[in-house]
């Protein structure tokens, strides 16, 4: 899989240097960086064509988003999307449990009841993907669920602090639903999640979140030895076998 997988021509009627830098952003959102056969080279030529522009305004883009740290620009190399290494994974992960947790404690006092009821559903319509091993299904479901508990915190700074993790955590969480039943031992933890929410418990839903987004801490630690940043083109970024 490679970005051009997620590329359709640009309508000439958007201002074309802020829409290019939005579609290319989205469709880096869209991969899976952290699947094995990634293509995270970043072609200037083939995205143009992709996108029927010229390729003044991909550079452009190109160079906004290495400013937000989705991609790296190497000299003599190439464009690249930005892929972490282990280590950094896990500070990510960290990171994020720490938001998250805080999130659900304060959803417990700002969401609504049937904000409540609307993430139950929300929860339960998807669990079936999982028992079904839909896994690309579910685990947009996933991210959306985790996106949701932010999202009632009503807590703007929080929820942009974890947009800056969010398009790495999507990819990883993407590659370890696949892996080790995590599937379903994540639709147990969105339960339990929901009814620490709904009792208004803040340190119940506080733990329960951060012990579920530390299970994924632990599961990668274990599992992930080794990360490839650049692949071939990157040696020094090898970490060990994954």
């Amino acid at each position: 899989m490679s970005i051009g997988d997620k590329l359709n021509p640009i309508a000439v009627n958007f201002t074309l240097k802020d829409h290019t830098f939005e579609v290319l952003r989205d469709a880096i959102l869209g991969m899976n960086i952290y699947q094995a056969d990634a293509d995270l080279r970043l072609d200037e030529r083939q995205l143009a064509e992709s996108l029927g522009i010229s390729r003044t305004p991909i550079r452009e883009a190109l160079a906004r988003l290495a400013q937000d740290g989705l991609v790296e620009i190497l000299p003599r190399k190439g464009v690249f999307v930005l892929r972490k290494g282990r280590e950094e994974i896990l500070e990510m992960i960290v990171t994020w449990a720490a938001l998250e947790s805080m999130a659900a404690r304060l959803a417990t006092q700002n969401a609504s009841d049937a904000e409540l009821r609307d993430l139950r559903v929300f929860a339960m319509k998807h669990s079936s993907d999982a028992v079904r091993a839909e896994l690309q299904e579910y685990s947009d479901a996933n991210i959306r669920f985790h996106q949701t508990i932010l999202e009632l915190s009503g807590c703007t700074l929080l929820k942009r602090m974890a947009d800056g993790l969010f398009m790495h955590m999507q990819a990883i969480r993407r590659r370890a639903m696949g892996e080790s039943d995590r599937a379903r031992r994540s639709v147990a933890d969105h339960m339990e999640i929901i009814e620490a929410l709904e009792s208004r418990d803040g340190d119940l839903a506080s733990r329960r979140v951060r012990e579920h987004t530390m299970r994924l801490h632990d599961h990668i630690s274990k599992t992930w030895t080794r990360l490839e940043s650049m692949g071939a083109l990157r040696p020094e970024a090898v970490e060990g076998p994954l």
